[in-house]
């Protein structure tokens, strides 16, 4: 593929671009609640598992102890020298877990994470700025685990969108000034293609999720109404959609098309696309950055077979730098990591490698590719 480079001589950070940190899933509930300080009662109700400790027992069956009542920062491993030394200035994560001591779970649902409110410092560590919590598992432990969510996450002045005690408050974004460059502002929808059902749908008398209902033109008009609503010069604005399938590399038409048109009709700047387990393709479109699937970041995973074809243990840290005037791309740079022993960690050569060629693979259909360097960071290509 011959891939003109965006690679510049310009230094990563400008005075002008805003860069952002992005991510894919960051599920601290269950297993790796277990060995932070303040765990939850561990009793789950999975027909695979009914004690949380076990996802800690199977993980150190492959990979060895796992040290408890760890420090909050323990969990992020390397990515904390990595964001000081990247200077984003906004770090933006799907925080996929419900921060409570609620017992009443959704019966319903099957799996349900939770993570003890008294644990919320393992966020504030890495110093996240936005929490997108329109996703599947924010509602495990019922209104009651979503009431605490929010309130834990706001005393913790961490901002959250996607979810609320009301539909207004699940349609409302996250919006940070980033001094002397602009404004970010932060929508996020949980889609049902994701496994987000339809009970969780926020509206005028019941709380819940941000839902996307589906990807049709009315749905792009909706969004499209709320951008309107808070969009102006000089802002970036990012959709953080949780939706698709856990595992498979083929991003369906429809999520391509409302992607587009996101950008096109609705004055969206970024997708930042999360629910696969694994790494997907990337698009530069109209030089806007879609990326259809992150992968998990961290999760508890770790020793679960089954699909090992897709790595699921490695992620990327996105690094993406936007002209705030227009909302390009500029430059993306990614960094390679692996869950292991419950922490995320920089990888080694190979497995950047591998998620290099990956990326080229699943880039290709997107004309898109990536190369890496001699420090394991991966910058996108794209024409």
């Amino acid at each position: 593929m011959n891939l003109t480079s965006q690679k510049s001589a310009e230094p990563l950070r400008s005075t002008d671009w805003i860069t952002l940190f992005l991510c894919g899933d960051v599920m601290t509930g269950r297993g790796i609640d277990q060995v932070l300080p303040h765990p939850s009662d561990p009793v789950i109700h999975e027909d695979y598992m009914k004690d949380a400790r076990g996802y800690v027992e199977i993980a150190e069956k492959v990979n060895g102890p796992i040290p408890r009542s760890v420090a909050p920062a323990y969990i992020w491993g390397d990515t904390l020298d990595e964001l000081e030394r990247m200077e984003p200035d906004l770090r933006i994560i799907n925080l996929e877990t419900s921060i409570t001591q609620s017992d009443d779970y959704w019966k319903e649902k099957g799996i349900n994470y939770r993570m003890h409110p008294e644990n919320i410092d393992c966020i504030a560590a890495a110093k996240i700025d936005v929490c997108s919590l329109a996703n599947n598992h924010v509602l495990d432990w019922g209104y009651a685990g979503l009431k605490e969510t929010l309130e834990t996450i706001k005393k913790a002045k961490i901002r959250g969108t996607g979810a609320g005690m009301d539909l207004e408050e699940a349609e409302s974004p996250a919006i940070v000034e980033i001094k002397e460059k602009g404004r970010v502002i932060v929508f996020a929808f949980g889609s049902p293609t994701s496994g987000v059902p339809l009970d969780w749908s926020a509206s005028k008398k019941r709380p819940g999720v941000n839902w996307l209902k589906n990807f049709s033109d009315d749905s792009v008009q909706r969004i499209l109404k709320k951008v309107k609503e808070v969009k102006g010069g000089g802002d970036v604005v990012v959709a953080s959609i949780h939706w698709g399938r856990n595992w498979g590399y083929n991003t369906p038409r429809e999520e391509t098309d409302f992607a587009h048109q996101l950008i096109d009709k609705a004055g969206v700047d970024i997708i930042h696309g999360h629910s696969s387990h694994h790494v997907k393709g990337i698009e530069v479109y109209r030089d806007k950055l879609i990326l259809y699937g992150c992968g998990d970041f961290l999760n508890d995973y770790e020793g679960i077979g089954g699909y090992e074809y897709y790595r699921a243990d490695l992620g990327l840290m996105y690094f993406a730098s936007i002209d705030p005037s227009t909302g390009r791309l500029i430059k993306l740079v990614m960094t390679p990591t692996q869950i292991k022993h419950f922490r995320v960690n920089r990888t080694s050569k190979d497995d950047a490698l591998w998620l290099a060629n990956t990326l080229n693979r699943e880039g290709e259909r997107f004309n898109t590719g990536v190369e890496l360097d001699e420090d394991n960071l991966l910058t996108l290509s794209w024409y």
